[in-house]
Formats: C-alpha cells, sequence, structure tokens
C-alpha cells in the first residue's frame, strides 16, 4: 500500500496519508498532521509549579489521580529520557517513572536518519567528548548484544557498520575535508582523505566532479531508531516486576508539585496522575522543554533556556533501485549545521534566523533496515508546525539529485512509494545541550538541546544525568552543558 507517513513530535501514533493510487480524485495540496496533543507547546497552558495543599484541592475537584512513589521521575519518553531511565536502572538501585505527552519514536528519536557518527564532529569542541564516550556506548551495547544471539544488534538496534563519507565537490571542500581528517586522526579516529577517483570506487553512482572527494570514516555506525527504543524499553521494563519502572505514555506533565513544609519540588502532576520523586526529577522533553518549564516554575524564577523547535523534513524512497549506496553519505555543507552559532557566554533568547525562518538543505542519503534510501535533510524555524511542506520535499529530492546523477532521469511523485519524516529538533543556539540542575531548584535536573544529535548523544547524556543524581564526578566534563554563565537565572 502505498503511502506518505508524517512523523511529528506532537501525535502519539504515525498518521498516513493515502497516495494517488488510491484517492486520485482527492490529492491534497499540503499534507497536515494532527494529533491529540496539538496544544503542546503553544496553545492550552499548562499549569503553574504549586504548593502540595493546592494540587490535593485540585485533584479532589477533577476526581482522585493515582498517586506513586519513585526515587526519579523523567519527563520524555524520547531517546534521550529513556536512555537516562535504562542507565539508573541499570547502574543504580533507584526506581524510576517516565511520563510522556505521546508516546515513544513520536518525535524527533523517530523522525531521524539513525546516525552514530563521528565525522561531523571536530576534536576539541565543547561537544567532542560526549560524543566521544557516547559512540563508545552505544559500541559497548551493541557487542553486547551481539553475544546474546537471536539475530544480533542488527536485528535488535539496526546496528549497520557502514562507515560514513563527508562529502565534497569543490576544491575549498576538498580543503576543508583534508583539514577535518587530520584534526581527527591526530585525535585517534580512524580517518581516511579520499580523492574524487578513490570515492567513485566506493561509491559509483556518486558524482563529485574532478575537484571533490571525501573523508571516510569506516568505523562510523546507524541505528534504527524504532528498534533501538524498542529495546531500552524492553530492558527498563524488565524491572517492572521489582517495582522498580513504571511508564505513563500519553499523560502529559501538567505541573511541578511542591511541599508546604519545606518548598522543595516532591512531585510531577501530569494529566491523570502524581509521581512522587524521592530523589530528582530530570526534564528530558526536547523541543518542548522551553515551554514546560515557563510553565512549571514561578514567574520570579527569571531562568530562560532558549531551546526552540528546529524542524526536518526527511524524504524516504521505499525500494528505490536507481541509486546503490555502499555507505552512509553526507555533505561537508552539513557540518554548518553543527557550528556553534554564539561564542558569548550568555546566550540571547531569540535568534535572527528564527525571526527569517530561513530554509537550509543539506544532501545526506543512508539506507535503513529495510532497503530503502532515506533522503535529507532540512533544517527551518517554523515552530512546532507539523506541515509537510512539498517544496522542501522537492529541495530534498533536487539536491541529491546534485550528487547521485541517475535520480535526474527519475520522475518523482511524492505521493508514490514514498514516506515524509517530520520531526522537531530541540535547538540550541551555541549549539550545545544543557544537562543540569536548575538553580535554586536543586532536585530538577534538564537534559535538552541535543538538536540533531539525541540519538548518538543519548547513552552519554544517560550516564552523565545519572552521575549528577548520584553525586559522583563524571567520566565527561559537566561544565560546557552547565546553566550558570549560559543563561539569565
Amino acid at each position: 500500500m502505498d503511502a506518505t507517513m508524517a512523523f511529528t513530535s506532537g501525535s502519539p501514533t504515525p498518521t498516513r496519508f493515502y497516495s494517488s493510487a488510491l484517492l486520485s480524485l482527492r490529492t491534497p495540496k499540503s499534507l497536515s498532521v494532527y494529533g491529540p496533543w496539538r496544544w503542546r507547546g503553544r496553545g492550552r497552558p499548562l499549569l503553574a509549579l504549586r504548593h502540595r495543599s493546592q494540587a490535593q484541592a485540585a485533584a479532589a475537584a477533577a476526581g482522585a489521580a493515582e498517586a506513586s512513589h519513585h526515587d526519579v521521575v523523567v519527563v520524555g519518553a524520547g531517546i534521550v529520557g529513556l536512555a537516562i531511565a535504562r542507565h539508573l536502572l541499570l547502574h543504580t538501585s533507584l526506581s524510576v517513572a517516565i511520563a510522556d505527552a505521546a508516546v515513544p519514536c513520536s518525535g524527533a528519536t523517530g523522525a531521524g536518519q539513525g546516525y552514530i557518527w563521528m565525522s561531523h564532529r571536530t576534536p576539541g569542541t565543547d561537544t567532542w567528548e560526549l560524543a566521544l564516550r557516547s559512540k563508545q556506548l552505544w559500541e559497548e551495547l551493541a557487542t553486547e548484544v551481539d553475544g546474546q544471539g537471536g539475530g544480533g544488534a542488527r536485528e535488535k538496534l539496526g546496528w549497520m557498520r557502514t562507515g560514513s563519507l563527508l562529502v565534497g565537490r569543490s576544491s575549498e571542500e576538498l580543503g576543508t575535508l583534508d583539514e577535518r581528517t587530520k584534526a581527527l586522526s591526530q585525535a585517534g579516529i580512524h580517518a581516511e582523505f579520499l580523492s574524487a577517483s578513490s570515492l567513485h570506487a566506493l561509491e559509483p553512482a556518486l558524482s563529485v566532479g574532478k575537484d571533490g572527494g571525501a573523508m571516510f570514516l569506516p568505523q562510523d555506525c546507524q541505528i534504527d531508531a524504532f528498534q533501538a527504543v524498542s529495546l531500552i524499553e524492553k530492558t527498563n521494563n524488565s524491572y517492572s516486576s521489582e517495582g522498580r519502572y513504571r511508564e505513563f505514555y500519553n499523560d502529559p506533565a501538567m505541573s511541578l508539585i511542591r511541599s508546604d513544609v519545606t518548598g522543595k519540588v516532591e512531585a510531577v502532576q501530569t494529566s491523570r496522575n502524581i509521581l512522587y520523586g524521592r530523589k530528582a526529577f530530570v526534564i528530558a522533553s526536547g523541543a518542548w522543554t522551553r515551554s514546560l518549564l515557563h510553565s512549571f516554575v514561578e514567574p520570579a524564577l527569571t531562568l530562560d533556556i532558549p531551546v526552540k523547535p528546529r524542524k526536518g523534513h526527511l524524504l524516504v524512497l521505499e525500494k528505490f533501485d536507481k541509486v546503490k549506496l555502499n555507505h552512509a553519505l553526507m555533505e561537508v555543507g552539513y557540518v554548518d549545521h553543527q557550528i556553534t552559532k554564539s561564542n558569548s557566554t550568555h546566550i540571547a533568547s531569540e535568534s535572527s534566523e528564527d525571526e527569517l525562518g530561513a530554509l537550509s538543505v543539506s544532501m545526506t542519503a543512508t539506507l535503513d533496515t529495510k532497503g530503502n534510501l532515506v533522503l535529507g535533510s532540512s533544517r527551518e524555524f517554523k515552530g512546532f508546525s507539523r506541515e509537510v511542506d512539498r517544496s522542501v520535499v522537492q529541495c530534498i529530492w533536487e539536491r541529491a539529485g546534485e550528487f547521485f546523477p541517475a535520480m535526474k532521469n527519475v520522475s518523482f511523485d511524492i505521493d508514490q512509494n514514498t514516506q515524509i519524516r517530520i520531526g522537531h529538533r530541540p535547538y540550541m543556539p551555541d549549539g550545545k545541550p544543557v544537562i543540569d540542575f536548575i538553580p535554586n531548584l536543586s532536585n530538577i535536573l534538564i537534559a535538552t538541546g541535543h538538536e540533531g544529535s539525541g540519538l548518538t548523544l543519548a547513552l552519554g547524556t544517560a550516564e552523565m544525568v545519572t552521575d549528577m543524581i548520584l553525586g559522583n564526578p563524571g567520566k565527561v566534563s559537566y561544565s560546557p552543558f552547565s546553566i550558570k554563565r549560559r543563561f539569565s537565572v
């Protein structure tokens, strides 16, 4: 059955739009995605932080909410939130609850290409050590799963050691690639510089011209987000029988509850439950973190973490046989998306790029575990819009055609044998996640702002959050991801 599928951060399940082969008389001019949580982030307001007596009165008026007690409560069931829960369960004796307005993989996690790459990262930058550590943890997990048999990491994680090719088409880009190859090699990463002819031998379908070339990282990998999340959920749920783990999906967080006596936050109230946390609360709600914090904390607290949604489209071509890929590809221009936008220690709440709503499209190309060709990627600031923009999808197709000449001879129909994935990356103006406790709310920890690197950085972030909660020194420095000196507090 031909269909276009849109994955968004707001709908609990993917919404299908059937192709013109089935709806030839009613082909829509645009594809819009709707879901029960559409209000999240810009419509129906969440409740403010309240004292226990206020929460009890509200619960009594609305009907008794079920109360449960845990050591740690995680808000947000994307890959970062789920990985945090997993690490706490595996490496501590703490109990964990996780709550989300939707379900896993209904947001940015399910809309990505599954990179576990180092090729677009720069040694010595603030996120380098976290990325290196996180990739190591993914490698260890894949090895562990392979040792269990039953299809191994390929079946259970969608793990594929495809290697990555960062490609350029001009002499200037070739110089950049040469410099990056040397820098990564000096940092201990296996990186090779390829001339145009060497690249053609690896990827005959790819054309970069006589001035082009690539950097090749043979150890870079991919995972399938849905399979990885399924494995993590299976691990987490194995602790349910011990009373250490509970999930609360399709149950949005509404407010924090503060003790009448101590003033300390002691619970999260969701639409149907009150989740008490003895040790810590972790807000890992991606692009919605800013609006949640504005709703959770008092107006007197001036903390403003300027994470915002950066919308992206991916084009999935089902059983597309016109282009054969041997490795995962990315044009060097994609790296510009990863460059820090500000060298200042203090970040403004808005950016001029946000006001302009500028669209950028860079070629990325991968094969998923089913053999489908996945093309990307776009970046733009459109708030929490979930509408499929056909012009953006067309740009992705045309950009890919500049690298794969065979595509120029193919008639492209968005409604035939395609899926469109849409996600809202949690963008930070300085290009770094926020992983830290909130000043003056010492048991509330934020883990957000990973933008397009949520999958790559998830396991390292989970380890870091666990160490922070336990008061342990980190294996990676906490300071680049702290709140202090970055935001108004």
